[in-house]
């Protein structure tokens, strides 16, 4: 198996004229590979997943595995709110050659832990790739709890845990309840250097589009301006913004109901951005 540690990017999805992008995609891919960082979630939160079409997610799949190094982790997002759709998406990333599947506590049904204990179970189950879990109670509103996580994590193909409620005592404790073994991923990137000091293996992380060489050295402390900046409205649109600003991407382009960066805040942000370096 490869291995899985280290900063990651969560990619966005580039798009123009409501179709993916494949010349953004490319240049995006290029700068992140230069940057240093160590792998790519595919389909995730960033990418906007709820809004790719299947036979696009399998395109820039492809896509981007044909220019990454043999050694180079790729992960993909397939985690929804159906336990069966999850592991019919699980089962493709595996065909596909995912090198692990990155699987979201399941949203606006709200199942108690015991049916989340069940669901993750499942879909570890039925595949062969590793399963890392994905706990983002501000986006799902029910979360997995200490005891769901430690039961899990006794699962053979149950790799680890991106932990992306900001939370660094309870980071600690799945550390000390999970073991060293168990990987165990940032999900905030304004706690990153916390995380890491409490035992963390890396991040997947939304400022490592634009400063991925000062996340690798885990200086996400001297960056909080910034980072702030990123989450100033619904991820991922400020960074595409960003990546816009910066001539990575061609446009900022979100699919409904995302949209594009508010106006108003344009000229600030590239102020940020100038007194940064960025552009």
């Amino acid at each position: 198996m490869k291995k899985i540690s280290g900063v990651i990017t969560a990619l966005v999805t580039p798009f123009k004229n409501e179709k993916v992008d494949y010349v953004s995609l490319e240049s995006l891919v290029k700068q992140q590979l230069a940057g240093g960082v160590d792998g790519f979630v595919i389909n995730g939160t960033t990418a906007e997943s709820p809004t790719v079409l299947p036979s696009e997610r399998r395109e820039i799949f492809s896509f981007i595995k044909k220019r990454v190094p043999s050694n180079f982790p790729l992960i993909l997002g397939t985690g929804s709110n159906s336990t069966q759709q999850t592991i019919e998406d699980s089962k493709e990333a595996e065909k596909m050659g995912a090198d692990a599947v990155l699987v979201v506590v399941p949203y606006y049904n709200k199942p108690p832990q015991r049916g989340l204990l069940e669901h993750f179970k499942s879909v570890a189950s039925a595949i062969s790739i590793p399963v890392i879990l994905y706990n983002v109670p501000s986006r799902t509103i029910t979360a997995l709890e200490l005891e769901t996580i430690k039961r899990l994590s006794e699962h053979p193909n149950i790799l680890g845990i991106k932990e992306a409620s900001g939370n660094i005592d309870f980071a600690k404790k799945i550390r000390s309840l999970c073991g060293k073994s168990f990987l165990l991923l940032s999900g905030d990137d304004g706690t990153y250097d916390e995380f890491m000091a409490a035992g963390g293996d890396g991040v997947i992380s939304v400022a490592s589009h634009i400063i991925p060489r000062e996340m690798k050295e885990i200086r996400a402390k001297t960056k909080k301006e910034l980072i702030d900046s990123l989450f100033s409205e619904a991820n991922p649109i400020p960074v595409k913004m960003a990546l816009k600003l910066m001539n990575i991407i061609e446009t900022q382009e979100c699919r409904l109901p995302l949209v594009s960066f508010a106006a108003e805040k344009v000229e600030g942000f590239k102020n940020l951005l100038k007194k940064e370096g960025l552009i």
